[in-house]
């Protein structure tokens, strides 16, 4: 069965940083697409960054230049690190797994909040 488990959230100033990670059990996460989405209150649930299995990362807009999406396929990690946070990043971070013909995984998700 596969789990997510997210770690890293908690509570900064706006300008600092913050650095996700999500290891993955019951499978590895070398094969498949790895995302971090964000849900903050009152909004859906959206895609803030990815990484393909071969390493090609893809970014939401607003978080192009200070967010970095990494794996380590050794460990089974996915990271986020999260540089010159903004209120608006405040949000429910979940991390997500995409396995072909068998759907998304999910995390519980982690709280980060930007808050001076």
């Amino acid at each position: 069965q596969v789990q997510l488990v997210e770690s890293g959230g908690g509570l900064v100033q706006p300008g600092e940083s913050l650095r996700l990670s999500c290891t993955a059990s019951g499978t590895s996460n070398s094969a498949y697409m790895m995302g971090w989405y964000r849900q903050a209150p009152g909004s859906q649930r959206d895609l803030v960054a990815s990484i393909t299995a071969s390493g090609i990362t893809n970014y939401a807009d607003s978080v192009k230049g200070r967010f970095t999406i990494s794996k380590e396929s050794a460990k089974n990690t996915v990271s986020l690190q999260m540089n010159n946070l903004k209120p608006d990043d405040t949000a429910v971070y979940y991390c997500n797994m995409k396995i072909p013909f068998r759907g998304d995984y999910w995390g519980k998700g982690t709280l980060g909040t930007v808050s001076s």
